[in-house]
């Protein structure tokens, strides 16, 4: 990836390089006296310069002239042996005016002036160019010109490698301001990437470059309602391998400036984007690099190297606050207000495949805060890199309702269907401090710990988890089931499940186990009980990660003999909005339970070391797996180690 196209000056390259570098070189050699005649010249220019060149109108030629000059009408620049035939320029009149000088070459460039032009600028995607007077490069860039005139070209750019395509008029000429050395001027306008486009250049005067100082410039382009501005310098006029510069970018969705720069970037809400840019080559330095779009700001530095076949990118990114609903059409406006189907949490948005398959990188990125909607992540870490094509996000690590999370995920983009896996844990997170979706207090609190380890094909996000395949656990400890679970449902749970006293607005829960296998997707419940004072709840259950619903069912087995259990709790519906209801079934269910529980009960053990070795030595848990092996059966029983 690379923003040097983010300048405005990139038309200046690409309009007039080509021109004059080829009928700078032709002026040289005729200046110089080695061949007088039309056709013993183009047979030259045509063998040093690798094209076909020829002039199909009038030629003059004065030399022996206090005031020499070369004129030439119909005018036609084949392209480069290195590409596919092809026409790269067409000019109806050239005019070249001569300066004699004291120097080693007598004849220097005074004005140049192409009239009636059509350019048709071409760059493939390894970077080879119809412009480029060599096939590995531009080299050190056309001779000096002191003055030059170039109205309304028509120019057809086709940049397979910056990803641009442009359709339009552009004119270069020295502004009329009264100043002894006018300052050179280039506007154009027209289509770029399928959106009407416009765009000026102020330089440097031509007749005061020179090869050994700097050679200024500064320009703007516009598409819509978005902007692009920026200033800089070339450090040898006009080779634009060696170049310093600072740009600036706004406009309502950071998703336009591929109508500007050809980079495929995500939607937001009003955009500013700003660096510093340095240029050595195909090296390229980006310095206090600064983001803002909606209450989002992302700051940092990296570079950029396209020597090689696949681009290297290398660098740091920060932000103190970055928010999810920052990003995506419903902030860039462009979503409607109300969807006619449920919003996913997990988008449909294609990943970008092919920038993974081209792109080597190595990032590392910290947040301050990550708003994720509901729940905010703090003191966010991760190294993201590519290799090959291959995606991986390593040493994650982020800290939440005073837990906190790390893992790695990791992501093969160079098969056909990409491949991923994601490794998670979570360590001590307080689930009182979570927030619900309507923003209320948990129903239940405690400490929670976590793991799990998924596999999946997609293209999508929300593919990758219609397909995951894999298990999670998770275990509370030290917690709490608040009475605002049974009013949030609407429901008496104190009948329904045994776990709530009459006289207490909450009760404990000692241990809470839960383990789920994920199949194609479909994430089932066999393992999920909570140990509470008066009874152990059991559940079971499906959560379909492709429709994003759920469908559970939670069942209590009193400790009491005087606790009567009336029925079990339903849990249906999506994932942002579930629905809570008692199920009207009979309570010969609650018996089924009971003659289930110790399946349930049997891997308890094994669940909680795999999500914490240190929960098996636990108090809180001590009960319930002293209940487990209890109601195994004997040739069954496993021993837990210690």
């Amino acid at each position: 990836m690379s923003f040097q196209s983010v300048l405005p000056r990139r038309f200046l390259h690409r309009a007039l390089i080509v021109v004059v570098a080829v009928l700078a070189a032709a002026a040289g050699a005729l200046a110089l006296g080695e061949h007088h005649l039309k056709n013993p010249l183009l047979r030259t220019l045509t063998a040093r310069s690798g094209r076909e060149i020829r002039i199909d109108g009038a030629f003059e030629a004065h030399l022996l002239s206090s005031h020499p000059r070369l004129i030439a009408d119909k005018l036609f620049i084949g392209n480069p042996q290195w590409l596919p035939p092809g026409v790269t320029a067409e000019i109806g009149r050239v005019s070249i005016f001569l300066q004699w000088q004291l120097s080693l070459f007598p004849l220097r460039i005074r004005r140049l002036e192409i009239e009636g032009a059509r350019l048709h600028l071409v760059r493939e995607a390894d970077g080879r160019a119809n412009w480029h007077l060599h096939e590995e490069g531009p080299g050190n860039g056309p001779p000096l010109v002191r003055s030059l005139y170039m109205p309304d070209a028509q120019v057809e750019l086709h940049d397979e490698r910056r990803h641009l395509q442009f359709s339009g008029t552009v004119s270069a000429y020295d502004a009329d301001t009264g100043a002894p050395s006018p300052a050179l001027r280039i506007e154009g306008e027209g289509q770029l990437n399928g959106r009407k486009a416009s765009f000026d250049i102020s330089a440097d005067p031509l007749a005061q470059a020179r090869r050994d100082r700097p050679y200024h410039f500064s320009g703007r382009a516009t598409s819509g309602t978005t902007q692009v501005t920026g200033h800089g310098f070339l450090e040898r006029p006009f080779d634009f391998r060696a170049q310093r510069a600072t740009f600036a970018a706004t406009g309502p969705d950071m998703k336009d400036l591929y109508y500007l720069i050809g980079l495929n970037l995500p939607d937001t809400g009003p955009f500013h984007l700003s660096a510093n840019l340095v240029r050595q080559n195909q090296h390229f330095e980006f310095k206090d690099l600064a983001a803002a779009f909606g209450s989002s700001a992302l700051h940092g530095a990296f570079t950029v190297d396209s020597t090689a076949s696949r681009t290297q990118v290398e660098g740091e990114l920060s932000a103190e606050r970055l928010r999810l609903a920052d990003f995506g059409t419903r902030a860039a406006g462009r979503a409607p207000l109300e969807p006619s189907e449920p919003v996913r949490r997990l988008p449909d948005t294609p990943l970008p495949l092919n920038a993974l398959r081209r792109t080597e990188a190595k990032v590392k990125f910290r947040a301050e805060e990550l708003d994720l909607g509901s729940q905010t992540l703090r003191a966010v870490a991760a190294a993201v890199s590519i290799h090959h094509g291959a995606l991986a996000v390593e040493h994650f690590s982020a800290s939440l309702a005073r837990g906190s999370l790390s893992g790695s995920f990791r992501l093969n983009a160079a098969s056909a269907v990409p491949e991923g896996e994601l490794t998670l844990s979570i360590a001590d997170l307080q689930l009182e401090d979570l927030k619900t979706q309507e923003d209320h207090p948990s129903p239940i609190a405690g400490l929670l710990n976590g793991r799990a380890q998924l596999k999946a094909d997609g293209r999508s996000l929300h593919e990758l988890a219609a397909a995951a395949n894999g298990t999670i656990s998770a275990a509370i400890t030290q917690g709490e089931l608040r009475a605002s679970l049974a009013e949030a449902a609407s429901l008496d749970l104190t009948g329904a499940l045994g776990a709530l006293r009459k006289n207490h607005k909450e009760t404990d829960i000692r241990c809470g186990v839960a383990s789920m296998d994920v199949n194609e997707g479909t994430v089932t419940a066999h393992t999920l009980v909570l140990d509470t004072d008066d009874a152990l709840i059991v559940g079971s259950g499906t959560v379909r990660l492709d429709s994003e619903t759920l469908d559970l069912t939670l069942r209590g087995r009193p400790k009491h003999p005087g606790l009567a259990l009336r029925s079990e709790v339903v849990v249906r519906g999506d994932l942002t909005h579930p629905q809570v209801h008692l199920s009207a079934g009979p309570l010969a269910a609650q018996t089924a339970a009971a003659v289930a529980l110790g399946l349930v009960l049997t891997p308890v053990a094994s669940v909680l070391a795999f999500v914490n070795p240190g929960l098996t030595h636990n108090a809180d848990c001590s009960s319930l797996l002293a209940q487990a092996r209890a109601d195994q059966p004997e040739q069954a029983r496993v021993p837990v180690s210690h």
